[in-house]
C-alpha cells in the first residue's frame, strides 16, 4: 500500500438523519488501495447504512463520499452506474436471481455492461466459477445449491467485471465454520493475489480478524474505534472489548426500553408492504 497514493474511498464528515434520528454522525475515514477494511458493530449501529452510502444507493444528509476520487453523493444514477462498473458487490444473501441458472447469474453483469460475445462471456463465467471452487455448476438453479455455494456464486458474480474494489455485506452470515473459512480464504486470495481493495461489513469476529488489514467499529452511529486488528484486539475501550469478546455484560446493553431501542436502531418502524408490490424484476 502506497500512503502517497490517493485513497480509493474518502468519507468526510458523513451525516445521515432519518427525521430527527441521526443514524450516522460525523463519520470520516479513508480506504487505500490493497487494504481490507472490516466495518463492524452491533445491530442497528449504522454499518449497512454506511455501506449503502459508499455504493451510492443512499444520499447523505451532509458530508462527502468519494470513490476513485469522484464525489458519489451528488452523482445522478447514470454517473453512479459508470462508477459501479469499477466495483463489485457481494450481498448478504448472495442475492441470486432464482429464475436464472448459476452461470446466467454470473454472466448478468457482463451482458449488461460489456459488448463481449456469448462465447467470451461463457469462458469468463467458467473462470470465475473455477476461482470460487464451483467448476461445473453453471447449469444448476440457485435452489439446487447450498447457502455457502450461493455466497460463492454471488462472489463470482461480483468479480465478473474484474473490479478494483469489492464490497461485501456480511459475507459469512449463516455459514458454518468451515464454509466461513473458505469464503475468508477467497477474500484473502483476492486481496493478496489480485491486489484488490475490499470493504467488508461483518459482526463475525473470527472472520473479521482473519481477513482485515484495518478495522472500524461503529457504535450509536459514530466511530468508536479504528486501527489495525492488533490495535483493536488490545483496545482498552470497554465497548470494543465487550463486542470483540462477545460478552453479555458491558456498556452495550441487553435490555432496552422502547425509546432506547428506537435510539439504537435509528429507524422508524415501517408498515408492512407485500413483496409483490415492491418487486417487479424483469429477467433478461
Amino acid at each position: 500500500m502506497n500512503s502517497n497514493e490517493a485513497p480509493i474511498i474518502e468519507v468526510v464528515d458523513l451525516v445521515r438523519k432519518f427525521g430527527d434520528r441521526t443514524v450516522l454522525n460525523d463519520i470520516s475515514f479513508n480506504v487505500h488501495r490493497g487494504e481490507t477494511l472490516v466495518i463492524m458493530g452491533g445491530s442497528g449501529c449504522g454499518k449497512s447504512t454506511l455501506l449503502r452510502h459508499m455504493i451510492g444507493s443512499m444520499k447523505p444528509t451532509s458530508g462527502s463520499v468519494k470513490i476513485f476520487g469522484e464525489e458519489i453523493a451528488t452523482m445522478k444514477e447514470r454517473e453512479i452506474g459508470r462508477v459501479r462498473q469499477r466495483f463489485g458487490m457481494l450481498f448478504q444473501s448472495g442475492a441470486l436471481l432464482a429464475s436464472l441458472t448459476v452461470g446466467e447469474n454470473v454472466a448478468l453483469p457482463l451482458f449488461q455492461h460489456t459488448e463481449r460475445s456469448a462465447d467470451e462471456i461463457e469462458e469468463i463465467v467458467k473462470q470465475k466459477l473455477q476461482m470460487v471452487g464451483l467448476t461445473g455448476f453453471e447449469d444448476l438453479k440457485p435452489d439446487e445449491i447450498s447457502g455457502g455455494m450461493k455466497k460463492r456464486v454471488g462472489l463470482a458474480r461480483a468479480l465478473a467485471l474484474d473490479p478494483e474494489l469489492l464490497f461485501s455485506d456480511e459475507p459469512t452470515s449463516g455459514l458454518d465454520p468451515i464454509m466461513t473459512a473458505v469464503v475468508d480464504q477467497l477474500t484473502l486470495k483476492l486481496a493478496h493475489g489480485s491486489h484488490m481493495t475490499a470493504v467488508v461489513v461483518s459482526h463475525d469476529m473470527t472472520s473479521a480478524f482473519r481477513i482485515a488489514t484495518r478495522m472500524i467499529m461503529l457504535g450509536h452511529g459514530s466511530i468508536v474505534a479504528q486501527g489495525t486488528p492488533e490495535e483493536i484486539r488490545t483496545s482498552t475501550n470497554p465497548e470494543v472489548h465487550q463486542f470483540i469478546n462477545g460478552e453479555a455484560d458491558g456498556p452495550i446493553p441487553l435490555n432496552l426500553s422502547q425509546d432506547e431501542h428506537e435510539h439504537h436502531q435509528h429507524v422508524k418502524p415501517r408498515p408492512f408492504v407485500s413483496a409483490r408490490f415492491r418487486f417487479h424484476h424483469k429477467t433478461p
